[in-house]
């Protein structure tokens, strides 16, 4: 996948001008995060780390990942609206992850009280790598949907820029007209403010909920200026928060101090450090709520590894999505080989696969947030401890992706411009409004794409290891 620009790379001199320059542009564009030194405070900021130039991505692949991605979006959806298969699907895995079974109880005490939302919102991406076969050829294959808290659809709005204006300073007009304009921040935020418009109370909030020390604040910021212009009020609140000063009336409709809230949109809460007992307390009093939640638990749950891996069962996607064979066909062609570990037969024999050939293999947790797969010696000595342990019910296996690796320089604040064999991530963000049982808005909004070097295996821009990027259709 060879681009124009192979020969610049190898230039330190104009390389070094280049980079300058480019950082330049990402700072007047906004592409920023607060720095690590005070996460609380937009005092002091930089840029957030990105490649000099576009990479190259197969622009039929690229046009897959957008086709399918609406499916994905109803099948989030059909999944979230079926406690059967959530309970069976995840009944190994609450037995032996903590935070997955608090998930589930919270779930389980809203359905038994009976749901009171009736407006149902679906921020989502869908994450694939391009693996490159023995011949050559390139394939679409899913690592991973998120469905809760799936960033950086604010700061991926204003990359596009930052690399047009690079190709610009090189002459490179032509090149720089095929950079895709760009924009899910503004797609994520006429999601919300669907939802909250079908909540009804013109004077109700959103509220957002968030960390106390958030690097990445102007990516939600983006989302919240969108909503802004469309004159919807966006609060910001911790967990700790809502249990000081949420409630719920008779109706549970959910107050913060005197002000109704129609959408409460997550950007926490998707990792178990993020939780103590007031925290948890703080989700059950929002699940209980009428509020239009961005994810609701059951959503939440649709998105964990081990749903994940149960999908790609023969026969699940036909069973869930009846009578939409095209749909279950693009489905299933971006799922990669992914594997139970659940206690008996089938998962001794993923385990005994994965130790004979651990190159071809990764071992996942039910996690979000980067950073927590195991590969190579690391999955051997996981898999050696837990083979004869039913913890092994909380980890799932999926066959390595191997995509063709490509030379990029990675800019980062403090370090010096950095060429490197690279390999790509593509995230496409999907949005969907359900009203009661009718489907009133389903789409994709846009995409992200992350780069990082080839010696990390795992981790995403937040973990520290990844940088944003833009497709360069090839």
């Amino acid at each position: 996948m060879a681009t124009s620009w192979g020969s610049i790379l190898q230039d330190e001199k104009q390389l070094e001008e280049l980079a300058r320059q480019a950082i330049d542009r990402a700072l007047a564009e906004g592409v920023l995060l607060r720095s690590a030194q005070h996460p609380s405070s937009s005092d002091v900021v930089t840029y957030a780390p990105f490649t000099l130039f576009p990479s190259p991505v197969p622009s039929t692949l690229l046009e897959q990942a957008y086709a399918v991605q609406m499916d994905f979006n109803i099948l989030v959806d059909a999944v979230s609206q079926n406690p059967a298969f959530l309970e069976q699907t995840l009944s190994s895995t609450i037995k032996k992850d903590e935070y997955t079974a608090r998930l589930f109880d919270i779930y389980k005490q809203v359905l038994k009280e009976g749901i009171a939302q009736t407006v149902f919102l679906g921020l989502n991406r869908s994450d694939y790598m391009f693996q490159c076969g023995a011949d050559g050829s390139k394939a679409l294959k899913q690592i991973e949907i998120n469905t809760i808290s799936a960033s950086f659809g604010g700061l991926a709005s204003r990359t596009p820029a930052v690399h047009r204006h690079v190709l610009n300073v090189l002459k490179k007009t032509k090149e720089a007209s095929k950079i895709l304009s760009n924009n899910p921040s503004r797609g994520l935020a006429l999601g919300i403010a669907k939802a909250w418009e079908l909540y009804g109370s013109a004077n109700a909030v959103v509220l957002l909920i968030a960390q106390e020390k958030e690097r990445n604040i102007f990516d939600q910021r983006a989302i919240e200026n969108e909503l802004l212009d469309r004159k919807i009020h966006v609060i910001r609140g911790r967990f700790e928060d809502v249990s000081e000063r949420g409630s719920l009336d008779q109706n549970r409709r959910l107050f913060m101090d005197d002000q109704e809230v129609a959408v409460v949109y997550f950007r926490d809460g998707y990792m178990p450090s993020q939780y103590n007992s007031q925290n948890w307390e703080a989700r059950l009093l929002i699940e209980r709520s009428r509020a239009a939640k961005c994810p609701d638990i059951a959503t939440q749950l649709a998105g964990t590894k081990k749903v994940q891996q149960e999908l790609s069962r023969v026969g699940l996607l036909e069973a869930l999505l009846p009578g939409q064979p095209e749909a279950v066909a693009r489905l299933r062609a971006t799922f990669a080989g992914l594997y139970s570990l659940d206690m008996g037969e089938e998962g001794d024999q993923a385990i005994a696969e994965a130790l004979a050939a651990p190159s071809h293999f990764v071992l996942k947790p039910q996690r979000e947030g980067g950073g927590n797969n195991l590969y190579g010696e690391e999955m051997v000595q996981a898999l050696e401890q837990l083979k004869d342990s039913e913890e092994r019910a909380s980890y799932i296996l999926m066959e390595k992706i191997e995509p063709e690796p490509f030379r990029n320089c990675l800019l980062r604040p403090g370090s010096p411009a950095q060429v490197v064999q690279c390999i790509s991530e593509l995230g496409i963000f999907g949005v969907y409004v359900r009203q009661g049982t009718t489907l009133v808005m389903n789409k994709h909004v846009g995409h992200l794409l992350r780069t990082k070097a080839v010696e990390h295996a795992d981790g995403g821009v937040a973990a520290g290891v990844a940088v944003l990027d833009n497709p360069y259709p090839v």
